[in-house]
């Protein structure tokens, strides 16, 4: 269940001691290694990093009133979870963060974008670190904007979360993608036209 706690100290205080002082241990890892531009804050009912507002007007294109994503971090049921968006959206990114992670002899249990833990030793903090510092905000902004056009700049693969999704929740389904069909849907206008088009073919064979 997501948190309720509207601040970040009110999440860690009602963690139970061990959950508290892992999740302390991997938030100053964040607060010590992100660039600047970034803001934590809760959000979706975890501790969230986000670009606010003031650096990106226009938000998450899945709700535009939340700032946009950039990592998360949040305690479940059965273990803990950390979120990186930016790996979410570019293979080369998610492909070095793997290999560094097994370079450092730690077990990777890892979804689209979220990596699970139940104590802080099973995670390669210096890999995280390492890559919290590749993804400035510029950068990550950039890396978004271009997922949601289709061209894939940036290093990302072009995927972005799709309508609908929230960090948190790991689908393999994107918005759109490079090289594939546009996610912007047909104008009514453009409906007709091809609806017409349609039509006169049919009754020019007949």
């Amino acid at each position: 269940m997501p948190s309720k706690a509207t601040t970040v100290e009110g999440y860690l205080a009602e963690l139970p001691p061990d959950r508290r002082s892992a999740i302390e241990t991997v938030r100053k890892v964040f607060r010590d290694n992100l660039g600047k531009g970034y803001e934590e804050r809760m959000q979706y009912g975890m501790i969230g990093y986000c670009v606010p507002h003031s650096v990106f007007p226009a938000g998450y294109h899945c709700d535009p009133k939340q700032p946009l994503p950039f990592a998360g971090l949040a305690s479940q049921k059965g273990h803990m979870s950390l979120y990186l968006m930016g790996l979410y959206m570019s293979p080369r990114a998610r492909e070095a963060f793997e290999t560094a992670w097994k370079k450092a002899g730690k077990k990777l249990d890892m979804g689209k974008s979220c990596v699970r833990f139940k104590k802080i030793e099973d995670l390669a903090l210096d890999v995280l670190a390492a890559t919290l510092r590749s993804m400035p905000c510029e950068a990550f902004v950039e890396q978004y904007q271009s997922a949601l056009d289709g061209r894939g700049g940036g290093g990302a693969s072009g995927s972005a979360p799709s309508k609908g999704s929230r960090p948190g929740r790991d689908r393999s389904h994107s918005a759109s993608s490079a090289g594939g069909k546009s996610a912007t849907r047909k104008t009514p206008e453009a409906r007709s036209k091809k609806a017409s088009k349609k039509a006169g073919g049919r009754s020019t064979r007949a």
